[in-house]
């Protein structure tokens, strides 16, 4: 059986920065083929247009498909499924599938949907992805602008559920598997660090949270979570914590000339190894103890011709053997990614010892 196509989900209220964290994906997607779901209100279209209008080379007009009959968790028959049914048929399937939802969507009835016989064999949800307007949420509020999200409430027909804003956000928060603390530029060190360590105290254990300014998150971040979330429900219950959030697209939108210096990114290498189930948890505790967010590579095992692949997402951390070395060097060779400030030779000593 084909391996099924990952699909991220990204949730948060409107002008939290959605549009803008997609935007920046394409704009850095190394050539892997992304196509959008993005659940629009009514005639509007702003996010579809902006995304479909971008001239951006993996983000074909046939790669962003509109989904604008109102709040996608309500319209999950009608809407969601078919139009997944139709990117999983076409010939030139996508590499990978990213959903951008309204505001106002739950994301919990949107990842169950993928559970839906007619798509479950095919797609599976790589991670839920939230959005906060850093600013506004430090500042007690869900969003920038309270009044347009609202407003927004107010112009879908087909809305069913009348959420209070604060119960939206903690259930926002509490299927995500990453937290983007968006305009991360408009805080104070401290009052950043604050926020994002209570975003990770109101979380599941293990799910990431990230400062970004635009949206500049690299891809190899925000894809590849491999989380599997429509098998993990029981641990996204809608359950109310204590916290404000943010959606859509930024108020300042077009200019990515970013090159990530939020992030840092190393390899260190290493002789063989001679244990690999006690090497990952190494592994696993290293990134504990210095907050690494993504960690991958190869390792060469003591007696074995075959190659140790390691992918770690936080600390879940996946191996295998995936074929022989051949005529490559016998090596281990690992991919350290964190936010700015790792400290490189502790991590460095602590992967080689």
């Amino acid at each position: 059986m084909p391996a099924k196509i990952p699909a991220t989900v990204v949730t948060g209220f409107l002008g939290a920065g959605k549009t803008t964290l997609i935007r920046h994906m394409l704009e850095n997607a190394n050539g892997k083929r992304i196509a959008l779901i993005i659940n629009e209100f009514g005639d509007l279209g702003v996010d579809g247009g902006i995304l479909k209008g971008c001239g951006i080379e993996n983000c074909a007009e046939d790669d962003v498909m509109e989904l604008s009959n109102g709040c996608i968790c309500c319209t999950v028959a009608e809407d969601f499924v078919p139009t997944m049914q139709k990117l999983l048929d076409r010939a030139d399937a996508p590499d990978h599938i990213v959903i951008e939802t309204s505001g106002l969507a739950l994301p919990q009835p949107l990842v169950r949907a993928f559970n839906w016989p007619e798509i479950s064999t095919r797609v599976t949800v790589d991670g839920v992805v939230t959005v906060v307007d850093g600013k506004a949420v430090a500042e007690g509020r869900f969003a920038h602008d309270v009044a347009a999200v609202d407003a927004q409430r107010a112009l879908d027909e087909n809305l069913d559920h009348e959420t209070p804003l604060s119960e939206l956000f903690e259930d926002q928060i509490a299927c995500a598997d990453m937290i983007v603390v968006n305009k991360a530029d408009l805080l104070g060190e401290e009052e950043a660090g604050a926020l994002v360590g209570r975003l990770r105290s109101d979380s599941r254990e293990g799910v990431q949270v990230v400062k970004a300014t635009m949206g500049a998150l690299p891809v190899d971040v925000l894809l590849g979570q491999g989380i599997g979330a429509e098998a993990d429900m029981e641990a996204r219950h809608e359950v109310h914590h204590h916290h404000h959030h943010d959606d859509d697209e930024d108020d300042h939108d077009h200019h990515h000339d970013h090159d990530h210096d939020e992030f840092e990114s190393f390899v260190v290498a290493r002789d063989e190894i001679a244990d690999p189930a006690a090497f990952a948890e190494q592994v696993a505790g290293i990134i504990r103890q210095h907050d690494i967010l993504r960690l991958k590579g190869f390792a060469a095992v003591t007696g074995k011709p075959m190659r140790l692949t390691l992918q770690a997402v936080g600390p879940r951390i996946d191996t295998y053997f995936d074929r022989p070395f051949g005529a490559d060097a016998r090596e281990t060779r690992l991919v350290v990614i964190g936010q700015a400030g790792l400290d490189r030779a502790a991590i460095e000593a602590a992967l080689q010892a």
